[in-house]
C-alpha cells in the first residue's frame, strides 16, 4: 500500500487518509465531461429536433447518463475501488482483463481523437501549413500526458483552473448566440433540417459518455463520503455533459456549426475560440489516458502508473497519426454496446451478490473465472447489439437481471448439493 501511495492507489482501495471534497471531486468530473465531441453529437440533435423536444431529450439522456454514472459512484466510494479493481470481483481474476482491455480500448480511441482534433483544428484555426498537422500530433499527444502522469493531484490543479474559464466562455458564447438569433423565441421558431428518431437521439446522448461514466469511478473513489460522490457525479454528467450536448444543439441551431470554438470564430471571438480548445481538450485528455493506465495498470498487474500513462500517449499518439479520428461515429456506436453492460455486472454484483458490502480486494478468495459475471456480460451485449431500443440501457438492465438470475441458480444447485 505504501509504495502506491504516491500513485493513486492503482492495484488497491482508495484510503480515508487520500480522500477529497465536494469541490476537488466535482472540479475533476466537470473537466472531464466539458469535451467537444459531446458538443458534436448534440449538433446532430440541434439540427433534427425543434427546441421542446431537443430540451427533453437533453433532460431524460442525461439523467439516465448521470443515474448510471452516480450509481457506480456510490459504490467505489464505499469500497475505495475503481470499475477495473471491481472487475476482478465480477469476472475473476483472470475474466477481468476483459473489462480491463474493453475499457482501456476506448480510451485510447478517444486519446486518438482529441489528439487530432487539436491538431486539426488549430492548423485550420490559425491557417498554419497543412503539414504541421502530424508534428503537433505528436507534441500534443505526450503534452497532454504531464498532468495525468502527476495523478489525481495535477488532474485537480487543472480542473479548478479550467472548469470556471470553460463555464464563462461557454455561457458567454450562448448569450451572444441568443442574442444574434433572437431570444427564446427566434430560436423556437427555428424548423428542423434533419430527423431522428428520440430513441436514436436518447442513445446518442448517453452514448458520448457512457464509457468515461464506467471509468468516473477512477476518480469518484476518492470522495470522502458516498453522497459527494454521488452529487459530483450528477453535477458532471448531468449537469455538466448536459450543457455541452445544449452547447453543441444551440450551435448547430444558430451557426450551423456544433462545435464551441467553430462558434466562438463565427462570433468572431477567435483568442478565446483557441483557449477555450486547449482547455477543452486538455482537461478531457488527461482524465482519458489516466483511465487508460488505470486499466493497463490493473491488466499487466503493475503498480507503475506514469509508465503505463507514457506507453498509452504513445500508442494514441500513434493511432491519430493513422487517422483514428475518422472513425468516431462508428466508434461511438461500439461504445453505446459494449460498455454498459460492465456496469450492470458491477451493480448487480455489489447490491446482489455482496448485498451493498464489497469485502477487502486482498481478503477475496482468488478465482479464474467468474462465470456468472462472464456469461451476463456476453448477454447482454447481444441483446444491447440486437436492440432497437436504446442499446445502453438495455445492456445495464439485462446485465442487471442476468447475473441475479445467476448467482441465486448457483446458490440453489449449491444448496442442493450440501442437502444431498
Amino acid at each position: 500500500m505504501t509504495g502506491e501511495s504516491g500513485n493513486d492507489y492503482p492495484l488497491s482501495e482508495v484510503p480515508a487518509s487520500a480522500r477529497r471534497g465536494l469541490l476537488s471531486t466535482s472540479m475533476v468530473l466537470l473537466g472531464f465531461t466539458f469535451f467537444t465531441a459531446t458538443m458534436w453529437a448534440g449538433g446532430s440533435l440541434g439540427a433534427a429536433f425543434a427546441l421542446n423536444e431537443l430540451l427533453w431529450i437533453i433532460v431524460i439522456g442525461n439523467l439516465l447518463l448521470g443515474g448510471y454514472a452516480a450509481a457506480l459512484a456510490y459504490i467505489a466510494c464505499k469500497s475505495g475501488l475503481n470499475s477495473v479493481l471491481m472487475g476482478r470481483l465480477c469476472f475473476g481474476e483472470k475474466g477481468s482483463r476483459l473489462s480491463d482491455f474493453v475499457l482501456g480500448f476506448t480510451q485510447i480511441g478517444w486519446y486518438a481523437w482529441g489528439t487530432a482534433t487539436i491538431a486539426i483544428v488549430l492548423v485550420k484555426t490559425l491557417g498554419l501549413p497543412e503539414w504541421l498537422t502530424t508534428p503537433l500530433m505528436i507534441i500534443f499527444g505526450f503534452a497532454f500526458c504531464l498532468t495525468a502522469m502527476i495523478g489525481y493531484r495535477g488532474l485537480d490543479m487543472l480542473s479548478r483552473i479550467a472548469v470556471p474559464a470553460m463555464l464563462l466562455f461557454i455561457l458567454f458564447s450562448l448569450y451572444t448566440g441568443m442574442v444574434d438569433v433572437g431570444g427564446v423565441a427566434g430560436l423556437a421558431s427555428l424548423t428542423p433540417t434533419d430527423s431522428m428518431s428520440w430513441t436514436a437521439a436518447i442513445t446518442a446522448v448517453i452514448g458520448t459518455f457512457i464509457s468515461g461514466g464506467t471509468q468516473a469511478t477512477n476518480w469518484s473513489r476518492f470522495a470522502r463520503s458516498p453522497k459527494i460522490a454521488v452529487i459530483a457525479t450528477l453535477a458532471a454528467f448531468f449537469v455538466g455533459n448536459g450543457l455541452m450536448v445544449l452547447t453543441g444543439a444551440l450551435g448547430a441551431m444558430i451557426y450551423q456549426q456544433a462545435d464551441i470554438v467553430d462558434v466562438m470564430i463565427a462570433q468572431g471571438l477567435v483568442s478565446l475560440a483557441v483557449l477555450m480548445l486547449f482547455l477543452n481538450i486538455w482537461t478531457t485528455q488527461d482524465n482519458t489516458i489516466y483511465n487508460f493506465a488505470i486499466a493497463g495498470c490493473n491488466l499487466l498487474r503493475t503498480p507503475h502508473r506514469q509508465r503505463v500513462t507514457l506507453g498509452g500517449a504513445a500508442i494514441g499518439t500513434v493511432l491519430a497519426v493513422l487517422g483514428m479520428y475518422e472513425w468516431l461515429i462508428p466508434f461511438l456506436i461500439l461504445l453505446g454496446t459494449f460498455i454498459p453492460p460492465i456496469g450492470g455486472v458491477i451493480m448487480a454484483n455489489f447490491w446482489l451478490g455482496h448485498k451493498g458490502q464489497y469485502p477487502r480486494l486482498a481478503e477475496m478468495p482468488k478465482v479464474d473465472y467468474h462465470w456468472p459475471g462472464l456469461a451476463a456480460y456476453a448477454i447482454a451485449c447481444l441483446c444491447a447489439w440486437s436492440s432497437p431500443f436504446m442499446p445502453p440501457v438495455v445492456g445495464v438492465m439485462v446485465a442487471f437481471v442476468v447475473y441475479g438470475g445467476l448467482i441465486k441458480l448457483a446458490k440453489v444447485e449449491l444448496a442442493s448439493k450440501t442437502a444431498a
